[in-house]
């Protein structure tokens, strides 16, 4: 069986622009399937357009960046089930509301979460319920298989 990942921008973004670590997510591709909030596509674009105000490419490549991840093959979840879980999560580990939908998310599903965002995943570790830290590992342990 098809594992499902649920996956954040950190990873999404690593497809379709080089980056670190865009091997390592392109890895993931082969033998997965999935899923995000809706929040993954604002998440995307606000990355593309930052991307194109420092330099590190033009429009079109946003453009192209975007397109390409609109046909990838990510389920969106909507989020209103979300909404109080994540509100609570952020409350009580002190990190944004916005990454702890992407959590929420894995554990409504009992799904494992991937990101590449260091910082995420150490305040997961350090402040999180510990059945909730498990379902979340970093791209490299995942790449690893140490998790």
């Amino acid at each position: 069986m098809t594992e499902t990942l649920v996956i954040d921008a950190s990873i999404a973004v690593k497809w379709v622009v080089e980056e670190d670590g865009t091997p390592l997510a392109l890895g993931l591709r082969h033998g997965h399937r999935f899923a995000a909030p809706e929040l993954l596509t604002v998440e995307c674009a606000n990355i593309f357009w930052k991307k194109v105000q420092r330099g590190e490419l033009s429009r079109e490549e946003a453009k192209l960046a975007a397109n390409l991840l609109e046909r990838s093959d990510i389920e969106l979840f909507g989020m209103r089930g979300l909404l109080a879980k994540a509100t609570e999560l952020a409350t009580d580990i002190g990190h944004p509301a916005y990454d702890c939908m992407y959590i929420c998310l894995a554990m409504s599903r009992n799904w494992r979460f991937v990101t590449a965002d260091e910082r995420l995943t150490r305040v997961l570790n350090q402040k999180a319920p510990r059945e909730m830290a498990n379902l979340c590992v970093t791209l490299d342990q995942l790449s690893s298989g140490s998790h």
